[in-house]
């Protein structure tokens, strides 16, 4: 394999730039991504960013800031991947600390409230363009368009596990390519007039770097549980921290599809087990994390925050809540740089095998369906006052009529405009909305 095919100080403001612009949730900045390093750089082909999206799908754990960390690590080395890993996140950490606190401290206020209505409405747009982007992309097939739909409909009308829609549809293409390959996935077929990428497809690792990747996974894997060890021991197993530390850590290893994967069950610890927090200030922190550059799992760093901040022990509670936001986040994303190191040496190696290939494919085209799913949920929760009813085996989120927000319709068919028509890049967008939001609130 090549040495450093782009530099590390290129490689750095690249990823500071996806850091920087990386909103609206997985989509889009998987999208995002996918326009710096595979469109505008040529770091990598079509088929191995799909590949490693896959891949990454499959993992516990934000999959786009797995996924920038595993290109990091393909450019150059660990080096490489903990600094592509790390800038995605640290843009969206400072912004939500920053917004965590002033929520803490000043609670709700109109004109706040108002740039949130306007960030929400323009993300809506910012999605369905990315989620629009993925289909192209991933949904090559017509037996991968039918898995995309039957995810959808198993996630929006009957309300099935995201884990047991990924797995059923691993399994359906794992079937697939058993039986001959019928799900043709991502790489089966070359891209034709596709410009050769820095990285070839076909470059393998020497023996050094994949020892050198089981060794960082290994760090990591210290790095992730020394600390909660410590805080067991030092302030046992009643402690809002270490509390903190233990629930996190659990939802490390079982975050399979990101964040709306886990909301309910954060939710369910935070609010209902432990009483951090009240289920207005959950929606508010996922609405802040629609809204921040970086992973959208950022919002168990606003739980975090609260649930120290509203039991701070001997601590003034802004210290509390920092200290908290700071675990929370700690034992969230350690364990996703040994995810990837532990198996990026082989990630290159599956795609060989037309099983695991396909399976990788049909869960690719399952997330697509998830995330029309939660782009519709979006869309109605941002417009309509929402409630759940069931009917036998069906669960639906239906809209009450009667409450549709005109205002929130109108800035997202601005933002609509903007982004499909005009062309406007992300931060202009969101900007321009979010200004429109806050004068909404103080004059209408």
């Amino acid at each position: 394999m090549p040495e450093q095919p782009v530099s590390v100080r290129d490689a750095t403001k690249v990823w500071a730039y996806v850091g920087l612009n990386s909103f609206g949730g997985p989509a889009g900045q998987i999208a995002v991504m996918h326009r710096e390093v595979v469109d505008n750089r040529k770091w990598i082909s079509e088929r191995r960013f799909l590949h490693a999206l896959n891949y990454c799908m499959v993992l516990p754990g934000p999959e786009a800031q797995q996924l920038a960390t595993y290109i990091g690590w393909l450019m150059n080395g660990i080096r490489g991947g903990l600094i592509a890993g790390v800038l995605f996140v640290v843009p969206g950490f400072i912004v939500m600390m920053a917004l965590s606190a002033m929520y803490a401290v000043y609670g709700q206020v109109s004109w706040v409230a108002g740039l949130l209505l306007g960030l929400q409405a323009a993300v809506l747009a910012l999605v369905v363009q990315a989620l629009l982007r993925m289909a192209g992309r991933m949904l090559k097939t017509g037996a991968l368009r039918w898995v995309a739909v039957a995810a959808f409909v198993a996630l929006f009308f009957f309300a099935v596990p995201f884990p047991i829609v990924i797995i059923a549809a691993g399994l359906v293409g794992w079937w697939a390519g058993r039986g001959g390959g019928s799900m043709p996935s991502e790489g089966t077929e070359p891209v034709l007039d596709e410009p050769a990428a820095l990285l070839s497809d076909d470059e393998t690792l020497d023996p050094g770097q994949a020892r050198r990747a089981l060794i960082a996974a290994a760090c990591c894997l210290v790095l992730w549980l020394l600390p909660v060890v410590a805080l067991v021991v030092m302030l046992g197993t009643d402690s809002t921290f270490t509390q903190v530390a233990l629930l996190f850590s659990k939802t490390a290893v079982v975050t399979f599809g990101g964040a709306y994967a886990i909301l309910a069950y954060v939710s369910q610890q935070a609010v209902v087990e432990y009483g951090w927090i009240t289920a207005r200030d959950m929606t508010t922190g996922l609405g802040l994390a629609e809204t921040t550059p970086g992973p959208l799992i950022m919002v168990v760093q606003f739980v975090g925050f609260l649930a120290a901040y509203n039991n701070p022990g001997s601590l003034p509670p802004l210290v509390a809540g920092v200290i908290g936001a700071v675990i929370t986040v700690w034992v969230t994303f350690v364990p996703c740089f040994m995810f990837i190191f532990a198996g990026a040496p082989y990630v290159d190696r599956l795609r060989h095998s037309v099983a695991l290939r396909d399976a990788l494919s049909a869960i690719g085209a399952a997330v697509v369906g998830v995330i029309a799913n939660l782009a519709l949920w979006f869309a109605l929760s941002t417009f309509f006052t929402v409630r759940t009813v069931e009917y036998g085996p069906l669960v639906l989120t239906l809209p009450e009529w009667g409450t549709l927000d005109p205002w929130a319709a109108g800035i997202a068919a601005l933002a609509g405009l903007l982004v499909f028509r005009l062309g406007w890049p992300t931060l202009r967008v969101l900007a321009v909305c979010a200004a429109l939001g806050g004068v909404v609130s103080v004059f209408a």
